[in-house]
């Protein structure tokens, strides 16, 4: 057992990584301002904070529980407030990670496995993209997160930090707000479950690689052991568009004419993910296929809204 310190812990990704860690008999610290995360996210049996990572303070959080390792999923994740507000995006994902390495350098962390996302790589020159991709960046949001893997790398090289990076595609699943870069598919069932009719932005053309949230907190818990100081795409590598998801949540839900607006400036149009790297590494493979996922974020959503 080792003690693993999650930022983020109580949002969509991070809770359900530190509910993975306890079932695996991990000693667990959250730290999470509940800016996009719920308190009813947070594991009882994890140790609980209410801190912004950009707080100094942060520093005596680890003092007192002295994490061997740090999973790193607290973010701004937005690409179109990145836009809006550059500077609080660079405030957050990028001051607020550097915040967080120096505790990790100070305290004597071993490791730190840092959420990452497709948005580094921009409009992609080939498909599936690789992790030896051109990283051209398209939105603020894609550029503080490849800055923030810059400063992970750096300390590394200077303080020998170890680290996992692991940029995921288009996460979806239960406890997600209808922000950030997988938001399509709740923002969708919301609409759905109420009989109103979903938004398209763009023609629906657009594609992008959907990965169920249990396989990427499995990904973490593999980057506590493998993986270290490198790069892997965590998604499924099959590309799939808007509009066939929605027709894919139309057999489960029940068909509905969508309303197509102007597409997102910020948004890569087509998207998905060459996973070799990640199976023959960290020897991790996608188990939900895209029903199986949805049918399991449509019947929360269905309770939720009961």
């Amino acid at each position: 057992m080792c003690t693993v310190l999650v930022t983020g812990g109580a949002g969509f990704i991070g809770s359900a990584v530190v509910d993975l860690l306890l079932s695996n008999g991990h000693k667990v610290v959250v730290v999470d301002n509940l800016s996009n995360g719920n308190m009813d996210n947070v594991n009882k049996a994890s140790t609980y904070y209410n801190m912004d990572i950009t707080d100094l303070k942060l520093s005596k959080i680890f003092e007192i529980e002295r994490p061997q390792y740090v999973i790193h999923a607290a973010a701004q994740i937005n690409v179109e407030k990145s836009i809006q507000d550059p500077i609080s995006d660079a405030n957050i994902n990028i001051m607020g990670s550097i915040n967080i390495l120096e505790c990790c350098r100070r305290s004597g962390v071993q490791k730190i496995i840092y959420s990452s996302t497709a948005a580094v790589y921009g409009n992609p020159l080939y498909l599936g993209i690789d992790e030896i991709h051109e990283l051209n960046p398209i939105s603020f949001y894609g550029i503080s997160k490849y800055i923030t893997e810059r400063y992970i790398k750096l300390f590394n090289a200077l303080y020998g930090l170890k680290y996992t990076i692991l940029r995921y595609s288009n996460v979806y699943g239960i406890r997600q707000g209808i922000s950030g870069e997988g938001g399509v598919i709740p923002c969708f069932i919301m609409h759905m479950l109420k009989g109103e009719e979903p938004t398209i932005y763009g023609n629906g053309d657009q594609t992008r690689d959907f990965i169920y949230v249990d396989d990427v907190a499995r990904a973490n818990i593999l980057a506590l052991e493998k993986g270290d100081n490198e790069i892997f795409n965590i998604g499924t590598g099959i590309e799939v568009s808007i509009n066939d998801l929605l027709k894919s949540l139309s057999s489960i839900i029940g068909d509905c004419i969508p309303l197509y607006k102007k597409e997102k400036k910020g948004d890569i149009r087509y998207c998905y993910f060459d996973i070799r790297k990640s199976s023959g590494i960290l020897g991790w493979e996608p188990e939900y296929m895209l029903k199986e996922g949805l049918e399991n974020t449509i019947q929360w959503y269905s309770k939720l809204l009961a």
